[in-house]
């Protein structure tokens, strides 16, 4: 195997996601067991402004806006979402550009060893625990007294936690056998073995009855209409708008939008906080997102940029993939680096480009 350092990587590298993943769908549940899809209802909402500054501002806060509640009746709400694993092998997209050829084959040297190391086992084993921890939950995790989670692979019961609450979101060690089994059966989709889609479904109890507001993915909107406070991801379509003006019996003060959802990018962003290889762990002591510069929303920080030194990038591990050991630090983030896909392409524009979309998908 060559040995060479690239100095420069191709003017196009990219990588597909390596875990297919779908929207997460929330379904109120009543004591009954009967499961109703959850809405998104666009309404009014009369509220207090919440600026801090000096100016003389309207006290009265008047919005048109969108949430979603579980039912009246409900003690408790479940989000499902699908999950698709592809091999380690077939994550790269296109290669193209200079030394493309001698590249190929550095990345296939590693791949090759990638799939029978220690490394990649341990990256499935936290794909693992981020998936029986809720930690893809996001907001809607503290709403649980108690959060069980279920993993099917054909329709048959796979792994589970019947509280998830209890699993760490800080540390990767102490795996359970359910961990330890979902994680197997992770890494035999990394290695192409393989290619069982996995079912995921968490029942969050809420320990009493009542509507309850849960937290979809929300949507960006460039421009929004003036006095429009906030839109949520759904799916699905909206109900017919009323178009009859003022007329009072034709009046409704809501409209259902659609079913409320996790969007898939929300649900990837979390099962991938699994980087805690990166210098600063032992400071910042969080897990952070696989992501080519570490970029961090919740600290505002690249954790792998330091200055103009990029030693610590994917990119940089990837000019030095040919000394890269899949068992280390560094060659486990490579591996979840190449899960996670993106554009690696050595050109100040595509550099540019990946650090603006780097961490997006952590916003809400």
């Amino acid at each position: 195997m060559s040995d060479v350092t690239f100095k420069k990587l191709p003017g196009v590298l990219s990588f597909q996601r390596g875990f297919v993943i779908s929207d997460g769908l929330f379904f109120s549940v009543d004591n009954d067991g009967l499961e109703r899809p959850v809405d998104v209802v666009r309404h009014g909402i009369h509220g207090t402004q919440n600026i801090n500054n000096d100016s003389k501002t309207e006290i009265s806060n008047i919005q048109v806006t969108e949430s979603a509640k579980s039912d009246s009746k409900a003690c408790g709400v479940k989000v499902r979402f699908s999950l698709r694993t592809l091999s380690l092998n077939d994550t790269l997209f296109a290669c193209a550009g200079a030394e493309q050829q001698t590249l190929r084959q550095s990345l296939q040297a590693f791949i090759e060893k990638a799939q029978t190391s220690a490394g990649l086992e341990e990256v499935a084993l936290r794909y693992a625990r981020n998936i029986l921890n809720g930690r893809w939950l996001w907001r809607n995790r503290i709403l649980g007294e108690r959060i069980m989670i279920h993993v099917y692979a054909h329709q048959e019961p796979l792994a589970q936690s019947d509280n998830a609450l209890s699993i760490s979101l800080q540390h990767f060690d102490a795996y359970s056998q359910d961990e330890i089994t979902l994680g197997k059966a992770i890494a035999e989709n990394m290695r192409g073995v393989t290619t069982t889609a996995l079912d995921v479904e968490a029942h969050i109890l809420f320990g009493f009855t009542g509507a309850v507001e849960l937290f979809p993915s929300q949507n960006y909107v460039e421009k929004k209409p003036s006095g429009f406070a906030r839109p949520l991801y759904k799916v699905g379509h909206p109900s017919e708008a009323n178009r009859e003006g003022g007329a009072l019996l034709n009046f409704s003060d809501i409209r259902v939008m659609g079913q409320a959802a996790l969007r898939d990018q929300k649900i990837g962003n979390a099962l991938r906080t699994i980087d805690t290889w990166y210098p600063a762990f032992g400071e910042h002591t969080k897990p952070i997102p696989v992501e080519p510069n570490g970029a961090s929303l919740d600290a505002q920080m690249f954790f792998r940029r330091e200055g103009n030194d990029k030693k610590f990038s994917a990119f940089d591990l990837m000019r030095r993939i040919n000394h890269i050991n899949p068992d280390t630090a560094d060659g486990m983030f490579l591996i979840a680096s190449l899960m996670r896909g993106g554009v690696f392409s050595e050109s100040e524009k595509a550099e540019k480009t990946a650090k603006n979309k780097e961490g997006a998908t952590d916003a809400a």
